[in-house]
């Protein structure tokens, strides 16, 4: 059967994340009925990510397969006809069958954006951002540098997905100004990632910006082993999966 590759970017405020769930809609969910509409027959989603409720894309990767007779549909135009404005196909096309959009992946990142103006949000970045007030950059970037590189991640893993190794390559963590004058975006590139790894680390980090945790606690976080060890949990709207990397197909 032909194998088709979706590039997707959506809006995750309404959908309870990526994977089918029983709770309400989620993004597979969605696509899948999208799909259906197309094809006639239920059709099963795989996706790079699973993003949690709340969380955005622009770069999410997902594949299907189609029986030969319908590999020639436009999918892009025919997909983003029915589906919600939420959620759009950036890029469709077919790929090898070996190619799996999760397990093929070889990196990702993931970015979060800060509000730091403690006055008020501009209701338009609201559902984008975590209004966090003013915070010490330069003692976050300090932060940051322990974190790159090949560690034990453990403290920084939420329960949920069990996981033989919890040892990832953080291959980066940059700072950049974001769309507007109040904020700033973290980004995260790595070989994999744990549950609700990035979320717990922009916990951490900003944790250090407010003067809470100093950053040279970092290691001996790391080194513990203990999600307990670490700050709580940022929240989920201010995460979007910016793209992932494949060596082939």
């Amino acid at each position: 059967m032909p194998r088709i590759r979706l590039i997707l970017a959506y809006t995750g405020t309404h959908y309870h994340g990526w994977q089918l769930q029983a709770l309400g809609p989620t993004v597979q969910g969605t696509v899948e009925a999208a799909l259906e509409r197309l094809v006639g027959v239920p059709t099963r989603v795989h996706g790079a990510g699973r993003t949690d409720a709340g969380v955005h894309a622009v770069g999410q990767v997902a594949h299907f397969d189609v029986a030969h007779e319908k590999r020639h549909i436009p999918w892009q135009r025919a997909l983003n006809a029915v589906l919600p404005g939420d959620i759009c196909v950036r890029e469709a096309g077919e790929v090898d069958a070996d190619f799996h959009a999760r397990f093929s992946a070889t990196a990702k990142e993931y970015s979060y954006t800060l509000w730091t103006e403690p006055a008020f949000v501009l209701p338009q970045r609201r559902p984008f951002t975590w209004a966090t007030g003013p915070l010490d950059l330069a003692a976050m970037d300090a932060a940051a540098r322990h974190l790159v590189g090949t560690h034990d991640f453990a403290s920084f893993q939420n329960a949920g997905t069990p996981v033989q190794d919890t040892c990832r390559t953080l291959t980066a963590i940059t700072r950049t100004p974001g769309p507007t004058p109040w904020e700033w975006t973290l980004r995260f590139e790595a070989n994999g990632f744990l549950k609700q790894m990035v979320r717990n680390l922009v916990g951490l980090l900003v944790a250090v910006g407010r003067g809470r945790i100093p950053e040279t606690a970092v290691p001996d976080i790391l080194a513990a082993r203990d999600r307990k060890a670490a700050p709580s949990t940022a929240p989920a709207q201010g995460l979007c999966l910016e793209w992932v990397r494949y060596d082939h197909g």
